[in-house]
């Protein structure tokens, strides 16, 4: 039997540290700050990045390089015989779609598989897991694949953020919206259904922003992901960027609470999302689970 690398990116929130803990590689995102390239979780941390957002530094981001890309492939397939690897969804960054036609070289057809299954934060991390558990269970590369990209649709995801400045900064809201939504303490709603981010509702302060959140999770747990429920199959997921450890220690406590019978998991949000919503960002889920064999 071969034997099947996971691979995915630092956007799924999981760190190089567990990653290395739990037999999953992690490629590191590159941010641009002052026209550096730093990688996540191995040149920067959090605290040094959202400082440095904060002090008005120039920040945007970019995908893995295709040379960065490939030589992981390689890397990897020293020692394994396939590669299942899982980046952000294509409907937020490019690299998905340059990871798949890289895969189409000769040297890793049929050896490298890349899952689009529209997934960032939790539920990213929640399809790295369900690749990690098929492959011991001796699920080929291409079944992996397949399946992930099956199931892609069993998560959904509401995020808040805490400042409009970096929404403003990037172009997403007007001068006149920010200054107005600041003025009101609103917050906006946004969810990613699919991999697409859209605009869900307008809020007046964090917590009611979470109870409005936590209201459209109970609506689709009623509708359609019901049977996942009933199954066990479902897990709750909180993440968030740099929020003071008391506020996001409330907020997971509230989460767990409002679903006692669920697990409740929690990622970082990525720098990547971070250098467009700020810090205090505040996003949950729903993720469904792979059924074992």
């Amino acid at each position: 039997m071969k034997k099947i690398a996971i691979l995915t990116d630092s956007n799924c929130g999981i760190s190089p540290q567990e990653g290395k803990e739990q037999g999953i590689y992690i490629l590191p995102m590159p941010v641009i700050i002052q026209e550096q390239i730093f990688y996540e979780g191995y040149e920067i941390n959090e605290q040094q990045f959202y400082e440095r957002l904060q002090n008005g530094n120039s920040v945007t981001t970019s995908q893995p390089s295709a040379g960065v890309v490939m030589e992981s492939w390689e890397r990897l397939l020293e020692h394994y015989g396939e590669v299942v690897y899982i980046p952000m969804s294509s409907s937020l960054s490019g690299s998905c779609q340059t990871a798949q036609l890289l895969a189409e070289e000769e040297r890793f057809r049929g050896r490298v598989h890349v899952v689009d299954n529209h997934r960032i934060s939790v539920t990213q991390a929640q399809s790295v897991y369900d690749a990690k558990r098929m492959a011991k269970q001796g699920y080929s590369g291409e079944m992996i694949r397949k399946t992930l990209e099956k199931e892609a649709m069993n998560a959904t995801i509401y995020i808040t953020v805490d400042s409009l400045t970096y929404l403003k900064k990037g172009g997403r809201i007007t001068t006149a919206a920010s200054l107005l939504g600041t003025a009101l303490n609103l917050k906006p709603i946004l969810t990613i259904q699919g991999g697409k981010l859209d605009a869900y509702a307008k809020c007046r302060g964090m917590k009611t922003a979470f109870k409005k959140m936590c209201q459209a999770l109970d609506a689709e747990l009623e509708e359609r992901f019901y049977d996942l429920y009933k199954q066990g199959r479902l897990k709750a997921g909180i993440a968030s960027t740099w929020m003071e450890p008391e506020k996001l220690a409330m907020f997971r406590q509230e989460l767990k609470e409002h679903y006692p019978d669920m697990e409740c998991i929690y990622m970082p949000l990525t720098m990547s999302i971070g250098a467009h919503i700020g810090p205090g960002g505040l996003g949950i889920g729903l993720v469904g689970v792979h059924a074992e064999k």
